[in-house]
């Protein structure tokens, strides 16, 4: 999977928030994106994956270039290549852990029980598959998290701030954890971040400012 962003800009109405950003993520690099609080960190993730619209320039995601097409085509390419890992978890707290972490299966038509418990166990979380949300931690629900956007074996994984939420020991497990089984399954990794130690382990480190985009 390569990512390729181009001279990438983006307003709300009259308000700039990033120009000309452009950079490639190579397949199985990982890319982690810091920046002042209000840059457009997660506005620019959200691009990456066709989620928010942008104002000039292009993003290709797989040779896709995300801007021709339609929004069920976006929505199945990232089905298919992509994978998500927010601050806020979004597990559904009606659902078991093992039934969050089925999800993108199912929605690819591929239920597979075997791979949702080897992926469990991948995280640290084997044996809890039959528990729900409100009876886990905050560090292992973002292992929930880091599980669901990886079983379906997505090319590209876009984690919005993975840690932000968690003291700083949990912090450190969660990130082994994303950063091993991203490694593992050769996907590419694209982080926002605040924080140093996460960014410690990344490839290449990026800093994002209103007019543009570069290294660290």
């Amino acid at each position: 999977m390569t990512l390729r962003v181009q001279a990438l800009s983006k307003h709300y109405g009259d308000t700039p928030v990033f120009a000309n950003v452009s950079l490639d993520v190579a397949p199985g690099e990982f890319v982690a994106i810091v920046g002042e609080s209000g840059v457009g960190k997660s506005t620019l993730l959200n691009c990456m994956a066709g989620l928010d619209h942008w104002d000039s320039g292009s993003v290709h995601l797989d040779g896709a270039d995300l801007g021709l097409l339609t929004d069920d085509a976006r929505a199945l390419l990232r089905r298919d290549k992509v994978g998500f890992v927010f601050q806020a978890f979004h597990v559904l707290p009606h659902l078991d852990v093992a039934q969050n972490v089925a999800l993108p299966l199912l929605l690819l038509g591929t239920p597979d029980d075997a791979r949702v418990e080897a992926m469990l166990e991948s995280v640290g979380l084997g044996g809890l598959g039959s528990r729900l949300p409100q009876q886990l931690s905050g560090g292992q629900l973002q292992r929930v998290a880091i599980a669901r956007a990886l079983v379906h074996r997505p090319s590209l994984l876009l984690a919005d701030e993975p840690t932000g939420n968690l003291d700083p020991t949990t912090a450190a497990l969660v990130m082994r954890a994303l950063v091993e089984q991203t490694r593992l399954h050769g996907a590419s990794l694209v982080l926002v971040t605040h924080s140093h130690a996460a960014t410690q382990q990344a490839d290449r480190v990026l800093t994002l400012r209103a007019d543009g985009i570069a290294a660290r």
